[in-house]
């Protein structure tokens, strides 16, 4: 399993820099946008917390964010802090984990982690290659719930899962021609669930070291969900028990 990671993080937009300073994520500065209109909560939070905040022209936060979505406000993150495998397994006495398996995209990674965070998931698993790491994009995405979610970044996935299992936790993957997902008991021990990537769905050996493999019945002409809602819809199942 996995040590702590760090990275510097720029992160932007109102919801996401607002959950960094209401965590009490490490943050240098925040960059205000001159005469910017409702933005007095997280001034007035950071100032309280100890951060630097500084006033800036909009040329500079179009610098720092992707496509100029800033709303007018951004953060600089001392690092971001990925958690090891044992933090999210100790969470709770049941583990509830969140897997993903090569999603590249940062806005379904972010979409992913504020499901999760919603659906009480106790720690999101990633792998370092074939799958975005944590950005200023996905904090953007995630609506700032990644400043809540514990995040581990590993090496082999495989192994991980091979782990989680010695600790009594049941892996269920998600693929278009596994067993519908509403004839599944959840309940009973923690539960690790597997997403594969937008294109290729989950890798081989990662299916094979499933205990379940489970699908969204689809009852319209396209037969097949984007990774996040797919996601979405198992996750708040594995929370109701199935």
């Amino acid at each position: 399993m996995e040590n702590n990671q760090t990275q510097n993080l720029i992160i932007y937009g109102k919801n996401a820099v607002l959950e960094a300073i209401k965590s009490a994520k490490a943050i240098n500065a925040v960059y205000i946008q001159k005469q910017a209109k409702g933005l007095g909560e997280h001034i007035s939070l950071a100032k309280k917390a100890g951060v630097i905040v500084k006033e800036v022209a909009v040329e500079k936060l179009d610098s720092l964010s992707d496509n100029n979505r800033h709303g007018g406000i951004a953060a600089a993150l001392a690092a971001v802090e990925y958690c090891s495998v044992e933090e999210i397994v100790n969470a709770s006495e049941t583990p509830f984990v969140l897997i993903l398996d090569g999603i590249e995209d940062p806005h379904n990674l972010g979409a992913l982690i504020r499901t999760a965070e919603a659906a009480g998931v106790d720690g999101v698993i990633i792998p370092k290659r074939r799958g975005a790491p944590v950005t200023g994009a996905v904090y953007a995405a995630s609506a700032g719930a990644a400043a809540h979610m514990r995040i581990a970044r590993v090496t082999n996935l495989v192994d991980t899962i091979k782990s989680l299992k010695t600790h009594n936790i049941w892996v269920y993957g998600a693929e278009s021609d596994g067993v519908p997902y509403t004839g599944v008991d959840f309940k009973g021990g923690g539960v690790a669930l597997v997403i594969g990537s937008e294109g290729g769905g989950l890798g081989r050996l990662v299916r094979e070291s499933c205990d379940v493999v489970v699908s969204v019945p689809m009852y319209g002409e396209i037969n097949s969900l984007n990774a996040s809602v797919c996601g979405g819809i198992l996750m708040f199942a594995v929370r109701g028990g199935g």
